[in-house]
């Protein structure tokens, strides 16, 4: 009888161990999803052409700004000095609207950069969670919070391929 008990204590307490061994966290590389799922390469296309156009649009303001200066500190001795004064604060006012305008336009497209983010995490989510019940996957980490792992833990790309499944592009606006 003491022979089966010691038995019976070893298994309890091995039980529990030889289990906490085999699930295994696998890790996602939430970035490359970002950078590689078709839906998250188009929005930053998308995004990147936005705020090219802008600032070129920008950058041409800009150099009617340098041009209207020029014509002013020409005129300034040919004209009054209340013209004058009226000229250099109605560009002043100008180059002001153009920085508003410029701090604006960074500030929309960093604006639905974090939406096109959150809107591909919240497609991810779903995908994420069926393939852990089909895999029997109990946990999964982003690579940035990992110091050293196995590369066969890695999911990144079946993920993104499933993701490229159910979803091609984000709403932006």
């Amino acid at each position: 009888m003491n022979f089966f008990k010691k038995i019976i204590f070893i298994l309890i307490l091995t039980l529990p161990l030889n289990n906490a061994f085999t699930e295994t966290p696998y890790y996602i590389d939430f970035k490359y999803i970002l950078n590689q799922s078709e839906a998250g390469k188009k929005a930053q296309t998308e995004l990147k052409n936005k705020l090219k156009n802008g600032i070129d649009s920008l950058s041409k303001r800009e150099k009617g700004l340098q041009e209207e200066e020029k014509k002013i500190i020409g005129q300034k001795k040919i004209i009054s000095e209340q013209e004058y004064i009226k000229n250099v604060t109605n560009l002043r006012k100008k180059v002001s609207k153009l920085q508003k305008d410029r701090n604006q336009l960074l500030e929309n497209i960093s604006k639905q950069r974090i939406k096109a983010r959150e809107e591909l995490l919240k497609n991810l989510n779903p995908i994420l969670k069926s393939y852990m019940m089909e895999k029997k996957i109990r946990m999964v980490i982003d690579k940035k919070n990992l110091i050293l792992a196995d590369e066969k833990l890695n999911i990144t790309k079946e993920v993104v391929k499933l993701l490229n499944n159910k979803i091609k592009t984000i709403k932006l606006n």
